[in-house]
Parts: structure tokens; C-alpha cells; sequence
């Protein structure tokens, strides 16, 4: 028994002894310093991730700035804006005055961009308005009056008659950053003042709502999800710092709503657009000379081409600024003056901010290699003069401004003379129904191809006028002017 128990006792023993020797066997060190610091830093980098307060962006200096220069447009109408109402009833908000009057009320929004009185704002805010009240934020009303209008970048300058107000000074929209923190700033729902705040969620968006005969629109819209809704058009887009880089314009929307997305035109064009309403009455418009299409895997690879970005040079016009400079069909635009383009919209935005006379440098991959040409960019008549409107007096009591006819639609309409109605406000000749767009081709058997002659026809008459023409779709009418 004795000798059992001693046998059983030596073999723990033993056992204990090899487990002692597979332990001491393994390299089982203790952390050196090196690895005890960098567990430390990153124990310490938690505890400040966790521990570090989320820092929000400051928006009360520029909500501040923005709130006394953005201002209530009140337009009030003889008849229903019909050409706007599809594309901007989500800002627009019209409504009938009771006792069946004819007079339609719209709301908008409106920027104080000089201390002097001009206010940008949507042209279709004040489109065709016979009267305009503006409000300030301190509750002062005034009557404005339209210096200038741009449908085709959906643009207005309105002006009220007082000094040293608040303004808002021009930021820069070409260096807006996507993921940027931007307010937006308006009068919704007939509120006042009121500021939203989001992130540029894209830049450079075409979204087809805005029509021209012409086909000269530029849509190239800042898109944000800063909540807007009816009665912001015409509102300021600000940055953080209070600058002015856009003017709300258009939301998307099923329901007449906000839904998350709100668009706004560039400043950088509403700076050029501004500009030649003061200096010329109307928009110096210029043009490279060629058609395009945007790049995409599948023109990338029907065409052969090596890269899908940039612009394709589908065609070029004769004599043209393009052709001159030596740009070729097939040629593709990455680069304008300094800034890639890489859609349509960029393309547009870009040269829109010129006029005809500027130069700009235009960069060109032509199969596969870079090439830099020198651009004099021209009018649509494929000169570089820019046009001034001069109209006499004498046509502001007929309600409308008027510009030339071109060839080309002078010969599809089959007419040898004509001049374009392009606006027209409450006046002479809205009164006997004339609307925007009527071309003038005879005033009592006078052909007419200016405003000059339709001043000229008009001088010294005295009862009945027949005033004869056509409009772009081919009808024509006749109507009858009592002076």
C-alpha cells in the first residue's frame, strides 16, 4: 500500500516538473516601453475622440448680415403669369382678390446688392408685374421699379428709391466647395426673414426648367438641402461668412413643397448679369462658336476617346470664334480659363460669365494631347460689338422694349422686316393685347425694324394706328393703337 502511494506521489512530482519546463521554455516577455507608449496613445486618442465636444459651424454673424439686405417683393399682375406657373409654382403664390378682379398677387424674395437701391431678384418674381412693394426687414415699404430683366438666366434688377442700406457683397460661387455649409435666406409663406441652413450638395445642375426660343439658357444651378420654399425665390444663398454665392431659385419638389433638395444660380453669373443690366440694358451674351456634348462611356468609346471627361466638340461654326482659333470637331474642352469642365452646364456657366470681345484660354485634348488656343468669343451675330438699348422716351409710355429680329427668323417667318416685343410691362400696347414675343412688322404700312422706327412711325400720330406683325408661331395679327 505504502509502496503504491510513494509511486503516486512521484509521479505528480514529475508531472509538475515537465509543466515547469514547458512554461519556462516559451518567451513569455514582459511589454517593453515602445509598446507600452503606443498602447497608451491610443488609449489616450480614444478618451479625446470620445471626450472632444462636435464643433458646429457659427452662422449667427451671417444670418445676421443677410437678414437686413434680403427683402419681401410683393408683384401684383393684370393677368396670370401663364409661361412661369408650370416651372416656379412652387415659389410662386398667386391668388385671386375676391369681387372677381382681375388683379393677381405673387410673392417673392429680393437681395439688396448696393446701399443705393438695386435689388436682384428672379425675373419671374416681377415678370409682366404692373406694380412692385417691397418691404425691408425694418418693415419700411417702398415701390420699385424693373431696371433690367434675364430670362434666360431667370434674373431680375428691381430698384428702390433710398440710401445707405444694408447690402450684400459678392462672394465667389466658382470656389464653393460641395459639402460647403451654406444659409439660405427669404421671405417662405409670406414670412419674413427667415434663414435656413444645409451643405452644397452638387454643383453645376441642369435641371430643364427654364425655356428660350433663342436656346440660350444657362442653367448651371447650385443645388443645396437648406430647407426652401414658397416665397424664397429670388432669396439669398450665403456662405458662413455672410457673402452673397447664389440666388434661390427653384426647388424639388412633387407636392408644392420642400422635399429636400432647393437650387440657386450662381453668383458669379448673377455679377455679370448685373453688370450689363446697369451698363447696357441688357445682357451681353457670348459665344465660342461650336456644338457640344457632354462626355460619357458611351461616347468615350464610340468616339475612341482614351479619358470619359470633358466637353466633345461635335461641330464647329463656320467663321466662328472656335474655327478661327483652331479648335476641330472632335476636340475635347477640359479646361476654360483656369476651371475644368467636365458637363455642359460647367461649359455654360463659365462662359457665361463673359461677353463678346473677352478673350479666354480654351485647353483641348485632341487624341490624347493637351493643346492650349486662345479664344476671342463673339455676339450670336458673330461679331465682338456689344449692344447697348436705346430706346426713346417716347416708348416708355407704350409698356415694352423691343430688340432685332435675325435674319435666319425674319426668312422661316417669311417677313422682310420685323422688330421683337422682348418685354412688356402695363402700357400702351399690353392694353390692346400685344404680348411678349410679337414681332412689329409694319406701323401703318411703315416697315419697322428697330425701336428707333417704331419710335419714328409713331412720331406726330394722332388717332388710329395699325400695328401689324406676327408671332413666332407663324400667326399673325393686327392690331389697333388709339394715340
Amino acid at each position: 500500500m505504502l509502496r503504491k502511494v510513494l509511486g503516486m506521489f512521484s509521479m505528480a512530482i514529475l508531472g509538475g516538473l515537465i509543466a515547469l519546463g514547458i512554461y519556462t521554455s516559451f518567451d513569455f516577455q514582459k511589454p517593453t516601453a515602445s509598446s507600452q507608449i503606443k498602447q497608451d496613445v491610443a488609449i489616450q486618442q480614444t478618451q479625446l475622440m470620445a471626450s472632444a465636444p462636435m464643433i458646429a459651424p457659427d452662422f449667427v454673424e451671417a444670418a445676421n448680415l443677410s437678414v437686413h439686405a434680403v427683402v419681401h417683393i410683393k408683384a401684383e399682375f393684370s393677368r396670370k403669369n401663364y409661361f412661369y406657373d408650370d416651372f416656379f409654382g412652387d415659389f410662386f403664390n398667386p391668388f385671386r382678390i375676391p369681387q372677381q378682379q382681375q388683379a393677381l398677387i405673387g410673392t417673392g424674395s429680393g437681395v439688396i446688392i448696393s446701399p443705393d437701391g438695386y435689388i436682384v431678384t428672379n425675373n419671374h418674381v416681377v415678370q409682366d408685374a404692373r406694380k412692385l412693394e417691397v418691404t425691408l426687414n425694418d418693415k419700411r415699404v417702398y415701390e420699385a421699379k424693373i431696371i433690367g430683366t434675364d430670362p434666360s438666366t431667370d434674373l431680375a434688377l428691381i430698384k428702390i428709391e433710398e440710401t445707405d442700406l444694408p447690402y450684400l457683397t459678392y462672394g465667389n460661387s466658382d470656389a464653393l466647395k460641395v459639402g460647403e455649409w451654406v444659409l439660405a435666406v427669404g421671405n417662405p409663406f409670406n414670412l419674413t426673414s427667415t434663414v435656413t441652413a444645409g451643405i452644397v450638395s452638387a454643383k453645376a445642375r441642369n435641371i430643364n426648367i427654364l425655356n428660350s426660343r433663342e436656346g440660350n439658357t444657362i442653367e448651371s444651378f447650385i443645388q443645396t438641402d437648406a430647407a426652401v420654399n414658397r416665397g424664397n425665390s429670388g432669396g439669398a444663398l450665403v456662405n458662413t461668412r455672410g457673402e452673397l454665392v447664389g440666388i434661390n431659385a427653384a426647388i424639388a419638389s412633387g407636392n408644392g413643397y420642400y422635399t429636400g433638395y432647393s437650387f440657386a444660380i450662381p453668383v458669379n453669373i448673377v455679377r455679370k448679369v448685373v453688370k450689363d443690366l446697369l451698363q447696357y440694358g441688357e445682357v451681353q451674351r457670348a459665344y465660342i462658336g461650336i456644338q457640344i456634348r457632354e462626355v460619357d462611356a458611351e461616347l468615350a468609346r464610340e468616339k475612341g476617346l482614351e479619358k470619359v471627361k470633358g466637353i466633345y466638340v461635335a461641330g464647329v461654326m463656320e467663321n466662328g470664334s472656335a474655327e478661327k482659333a483652331g479648335i476641330k470637331p472632335g476636340d475635347v474642352i477640359t479646361n476654360v480659363q483656369g476651371v475644368e469642365v467636365n458637363s455642359n452646364a460647367e461649359l455654360l456657366e463659365v462662359i457665361g460669365q463673359y461677353s463678346p470681345g473677352d478673350k479666354v484660354t480654351v485647353t483641348v485634348e485632341r487624341k490624347g494631347t493637351p493643346i492650349t488656343y486662345d479664344i476671342v468669343l463673339t455676339n450670336e451675330k458673330g461679331s465682338t460689338s456689344r449692344i447697348k438699348r436705346e430706346e426713346p422716351a417716347f416708348l416708355e409710355n407704350l409698356g415694352a422694349s423691343f430688340r432685332p429680329v435675325s435674319d435666319d427668323l425674319k426668312k422661316e417667318l417669311g417677313i422682310q422686316s420685323g422688330v421683337e416685343v422682348a418685354e412688356i410691362k402695363p402700357g400702351a400696347l399690353s392694353s390692346i393685347g400685344i404680348k411678349k414675343g410679337f414681332i412689329i412688322t409694319r406701323i401703318d404700312r411703315i416697315r419697322v425694324n428697330s425701336a428707333k422706327d417704331v419710335a419714328e412711325a409713331l412720331k406726330g400720330k394722332r388717332g388710329g394706328v395699325l400695328i401689324e406683325g406676327v408671332y413666332p408661331n407663324g400667326v399673325r395679327a393686327y392690331y389697333g393703337l388709339g394715340l
